[in-house]
């Protein structure tokens, strides 16, 4: 088993063991090492190492949408498995699903219609998902059909994707076009690893997050020199600097990989 990570309550414990009595921070609880690490780790990890979470996901066929997970950041790529086990990608589409409300019976859950699915209704409340007060919804929100071929607006995004999805972070979920015929699909995105149940970090990171909780346990106290403060935020960057150098090095293959890559001939015809 690898031993390149190293868990939160590892460095907190070193840190607390390192501490003498006269040090700045001799006085601070072990709870706030632990706040502060956890700060650390969301700090570093968003910016140098992300830790990115590959799930499959459940579909609410009567809805349309995916559940975002509760360590959910920000999102990599949604897709579906095909039959050789690649990932084919969705298009994010913000024109789709605009009046995400469904009709409501008097106890506010939603009706189910002849057809197994809950009934729409627009920002009027017209029963009718695509209803537009202008009726202008053929040109301006859909493609069309002109002499038995299937075209849409210049401007309005192209590009083939296996389907079409749209971010609703304030109800927590990734909605979907209408036409899903699959049941689960595949979602990567960055997880937040300071929620994790034991988070950890990478060894290259952990001078950084050490000097990152002297850095924060001392920047607002009255009794420490500035001239402290200010050696304690250059070592926390300098720290910083150095992890992300190593996290992110760039090889002699790596650069003859790119090199091979750019100089490659096309062929002719």
């Amino acid at each position: 088993m690898a031993r390149n990570l190293i868990t939160v309550d590892q460095i907190v414990n070193d840190f607390v063991l390192s501490m003498a009595g006269d040090d700045y921070c001799a006085d601070v609880t072990d709870t706030l090492v632990r706040n502060y690490a956890l700060r650390g780790i969301r700090e570093i990890g968003f910016d140098m190492s992300k830790v990115v979470r590959s799930l499959k996901l459940p579909i609410n066929q009567s809805l349309s949408t995916v559940d975002l997970p509760d360590d959910f950041v920000d999102l990599v790529k949604i897709g579906i498995v095909g039959s050789d086990g690649l990932v084919y990608v969705f298009g994010e589409n913000k024109n789709i699903n605009m009046s995400q409300a469904y009709e409501l019976d008097a106890g506010g859950n939603p009706i189910e219609g002849d057809d197994g699915l809950y009934e729409r209704v627009d920002a009027y409340g017209t029963p009718n998902a695509y209803s537009n007060p202008f009726g202008y919804e053929s040109y301006l929100f859909r493609n069309f059909w002109d002499n038995d071929s299937y075209g849409a607006l210049y401007g309005l995004g192209g590009g083939q994707y296996s389907g079409e999805y749209r971010m609703n972070y304030d109800q927590n979920r990734i909605e979907l076009n209408g036409s899903t015929s699959f049941s689960e699909v595949v979602v990567e995105y960055i997880a937040d690893e300071a929620r994790s149940a034991n988070p950890s970090v990478h060894l290259y990171a952990e001078a950084a997050i050490r000097a990152f909780i002297y850095y924060r346990i001392i920047e607002r106290k009255s009794s420490v020199p500035m001239a402290e403060k200010q050696r304690a935020r250059a070592e926390y960057f300098n720290e910083r600097r150095l992890a992300n150098s190593r996290l992110k090095s760039f090889n002699m293959t790596e650069a003859l990989k790119v090199i091979r890559k750019n100089f490659k001939q096309s062929p002719k015809y």
